[in-house]
C-alpha cells in the first residue's frame, strides 16, 4: 500500500498503465480535511466559520503539505517518470503534497479511521504549533509586502506564466525579495502567486530562525563574561 502511495502517475504511464496513487490521494484528502476541521472546531470555539475555514485552508495548503513531505523525506522515495525526474519532480510542491494525501489514504486503508486521524494530527502538529504561520498563510502577499517595507524595498513583483491546454492549465509564479525567491504553482494565476508569496515568507522565517540561536549564544557569552 505504501508503494502504491509513492507511485506517481508519470511512472505508471511509462509502465503499462500500472496503478498509481491518485485514488489514494482522493481518499487521503477527505481524511485530512476532516481531521483538521474537527481539531480546529473543538480547540477554537471563539472563531467564526470564516476564520475556521481560512485556518483549515492554511493547514491543508499545497505549500504546507509539501513542507510535511520534505520533513518525511518522501521526495527521495517517489516513483516518478523520466519527464518528472528530469524537471525536478521530487521537489515539486504539488507532487509532494499529493503524495502526503496518498500516504494518509494508505494509512486509513491499512488501519482504521481513528488511527488515520491520529496520524494526520501527528503530521501537521508542527503547523498547528506555529502561530505565526496562520497570519502569513492567510494573507502571504501582505506579509511579504511588510517584509519588503521593513527592508526599505518596493513591493515585490510576480512573474507568472500559464502552460497547458485551457481545460488543464497550470500556472507557475515566482517572486523575489532580496536573496530569497519564492515559487508556487496552481490552477489559477491568483493561487500560484499566493503560493509563491507563502514560499518566500516561509524561507525568510526559516532564515531568521537559523540566525536566532547564534545571536542568543553571543548574548549569553557576553553576560557570562
Amino acid at each position: 500500500m505504501l508503494e502504491l502511495a509513492l507511485t506517481h502517475r508519470s511512472w505508471a504511464y511509462e509502465h503499462g498503465a500500472a496503478p498509481h496513487n491518485e485514488r489514494l490521494e482522493f481518499l487521503g484528502d477527505s481524511i485530512l480535511g476532516q481531521a483538521v476541521t474537527v481539531k480546529l472546531y473543538t480547540e477554537h470555539p471563539d472563531l467564526t466559520e470564516g476564520e475556521l475555514a481560512k485556518r483549515r485552508a492554511a493547514l491543508v495548503s499545497t505549500v504546507a503539505l509539501a513542507e510535511v513531505a520534505r520533513g518525511l523525506g518522501l521526495g527521495a522515495a517517489l516513483k516518478l517518470g523520466k519527464g518528472e525526474e528530469q524537471t525536478g519532480g521530487r521537489d515539486k510542491d504539488s507532487i509532494l503534497a499529493d503524495t502526503v494525501e496518498a500516504v494518509i489514504g494508505a494509512v486509513f486503508l491499512s488501519t482504521d479511521s481513528v488511527t488515520a486521524s491520529e496520524f494526520v494530527l501527528q503530521l501537521i502538529a508542527p503547523l498547528f504549533d506555529d502561530p505565526e504561520r496562520f497570519s502569513e498563510a492567510l494573507d502571504p502577499k501582505t506579509a511579504l509586502q511588510k517584509e519588503a517595507a521593513a527592508r526599505g524595498m518596493p513591493h515585490p513583483g510576480y512573474d507568472t506564466v500559464g502552460t497547458g491546454p485551457d481545460h488543464a492549465r497550470v500556472f507557475t509564479s515566482s517572486v523575489q525579495l532580496g536573496e530569497v525567491t519564492g515559487r508556487g504553482e496552481g490552477t489559477s494565476k491568483k493561487v500560484a502567486e499566493l503560493a509563491a508569496a507563502r514560499d518566500a515568507v516561509t524561507q525568510l522565517r526559516q532564515a531568521r530562525a537559523r540566525r536566532a540561536p547564534r545571536g542568543a549564544r553571543r548574548g549569553g557569552n557576553s553576560a557570562g563574561r
